[in-house]
């Protein structure tokens, strides 16, 4: 009896040291680590899981998103991220109104929100590139994140070289489109009315709203994915989020 009472002793002792030994090497981990260190779950997800389910989601978001906005009336017809005058020119447009100027107005408005769409068209690399040097960590990091993770993601590793990308596309196409025009009417005649001048770079404020636009539609294309099963039209996508 004595024997049996020390060997189950010893059992219980050696179960237990592993078991403490076991959730101390993954207190270093995610918090989902330890929980799978006391109750282990065999269709928990892998890394390859979670990669390549983010990876299809943004793709589908990428390449959904920036489709619409290419569109014919993507900016435009969109009132959420129409381009609009900026609102230190809200002044100079109420004026040109009140003196019959409003077509100039309407023209303007019109050609940069044409310039946007026209420079969407090359959002898609960008994206597509950023998607491909995401790391182990950052698709962990990004799957257990907000409604916004991967959007967020994407702007801080993307905006710089969409800047750099769009400006020069949308400068061309404002010329193209007689934009610049407009707005060199619009605050020359402006201007002739007004002790105080307004000179703001066109090309600078549509590149920057058009950036926010499509960040603001794949904020959109990613809360469906993550919030509507109806969204995850591949079995990656119902593997990966089904469970988040």
């Amino acid at each position: 009896m004595k024997s049996i009472l020390f060997l189950s002793t010893c059992f219980f002792t050696t179960s237990t040291f592993a078991q403490f030994d076991q959730l101390k090497k993954a207190v270093s981990k995610p918090i989902n680590s330890v929980q799978n260190a006391i109750s282990p779950k065999k269709d928990s997800l892998s890394t390859s899981d979670v990669v390549g389910g983010l990876k299809e989601a943004l793709n589908k978001g990428i390449e959904k998103g920036t489709k619409q906005l290419s569109a014919v009336d993507g900016f435009f017809g969109n009132a959420a991220i129409k381009i609009l005058m900026p609102p230190e020119a809200t002044k100079v447009e109420e004026s040109l109104r009140k003196v019959g100027m409003g077509s100039q107005v309407d023209a303007a408005i019109l050609n940069m929100n044409r310039a946007a769409e026209d420079a969407t068209t090359t959002a898609s690399p960008i994206f597509l590139n950023a998607i491909k040097k995401m790391s182990f960590a950052d698709a962990w990091a990004i799957f257990r994140g907000g409604d916004n993770a991967a959007t967020n993601y994407l702007q801080k590793q993307t905006s710089a070289e969409l800047i750099a990308s769009f400006k020069p596309i949308i400068d061309e196409a404002l010329k193209k489109l007689d934009a610049t025009k407009y707005w060199n009417d619009l605050f020359t005649n402006y201007n002739r009315l007004s002790f105080k001048k307004v000179n703001p770079d066109l090309t600078v404020y549509v590149t920057e709203k058009a950036i926010s636009g499509i960040f603001y539609q794949l904020a959109i294309e990613e809360q469906k994915i993550r919030k509507h099963p109806a969204a995850r039209t591949t079995d990656v996508l119902k593997n990966v989020f089904g469970r988040n």
